[in-house]
């Protein structure tokens, strides 16, 4: 009898230690699931994860790790491998291009408050200062070469061909050069010096944030298209996870908002958050 009863004691105390075991293996499971990483460029993009995302989503009980890269191909390529879950420094024209050349399969889910472009000078304080003939470098990449004509054109500097395709416009369908502006194609990266040794820069907002610019010492900022503004984006098999609903509700949010109107001064804000 009383074997019989150890043994029934012995099989009770087996299933209870089966039973704890895999409770914690289960609440293992749940918070690797909770554990993320995210990825943006060194500058106001991963200062806008760690600022205004990271500690929202830490109260929903994720931990965050925010991984910095210093180019602009790692955070897709890190992405793409799931060594990192989202990542915000692109705008939706360049996530597209790298996508398609790389065969990769990566989803925007909506577009974040993006630094714009500006017009700088040292020599003129306003746009109608402009002289005849002035010197401006400009970005000597398409995409961004592009923006700096639109701006150009919003206020009166040049008029574009009204047949060509806005989002990739060159030098070569400038239809009117009002002020006969002599245009100096540079790498992005050099605009901020390049204030300095030409009349007129044209500096996308990252560049000239890391150079420690104000935003709002330009002349004039960009009027920026959303297809320009940077965006969270995560592969497309996980656009439906439960991480990216999470994102796009913190985003969406006031608390949000209210971060970047606080911390990111200059910053232009997306058709969507402009028009709720």
């Amino acid at each position: 009898m009383k074997k019989g009863l150890f043994t029934i004691i012995l099989v009770i105390l087996m299933t209870v230690l089966a039973a704890c075991g895999g409770d914690k293996e289960a609440g293992t499971d749940t918070a690797d699931e909770k554990s993320v990483k995210l990825g943006g460029t060194a500058g106001p993009y991963s200062d806008m994860l760690n600022k205004a995302i990271k500690p929202a989503l830490e109260e929903k009980g994720y931990k965050v790790e925010i991984i910095e890269f210093s180019d602009y191909i790692q955070p897709n390529n890190a992405l793409d491998n799931g060594d990192i879950d989202a990542n915000l420094f692109q705008h939706s024209i360049y996530l597209e291009n790298f996508s398609k050349e790389n065969n990769m399969d990566l989803t925007g889910l909506l577009t974040v408050p993006t630094a714009p472009m500006g017009i700088y000078s040292n020599k003129f304080e306003s746009i109608e200062e402009i002289e005849e003939g002035a010197t401006i470098a400009i970005p000597n990449d398409p995409v961004n070469a592009a923006r700096t004509f639109l701006v150009l054109q919003d206020h009166d500097l040049i008029e574009l061909d009204s047949s060509s395709e806005p989002l990739t416009v060159s030098e070569k369908d400038i239809k009117t050069n009002t002020k006969n502006l002599v245009f100096q194609p540079i790498e992005a990266g050099g605009l901020p010096r390049a204030v300095e040794g030409s009349d007129l820069a044209a500096v996308p907002g990252n560049f000239a944030l890391a150079a420690k610019m104000d935003l709002l010492d330009a002349l004039v900022l960009e009027d920026m298209p959303d297809q320009y503004r940077n965006l969270v984006a995560v592969k497309t098999e996980n656009k439906d996870s439960q991480l990216a609903k999470d994102l796009v509700d913190i985003v969406e949010s006031p608390e949000f908002e209210a971060i970047i109107d606080k911390d990111f001064v200059g910053f232009g804000k997306p058709e969507w958050m402009e028009n709720r």
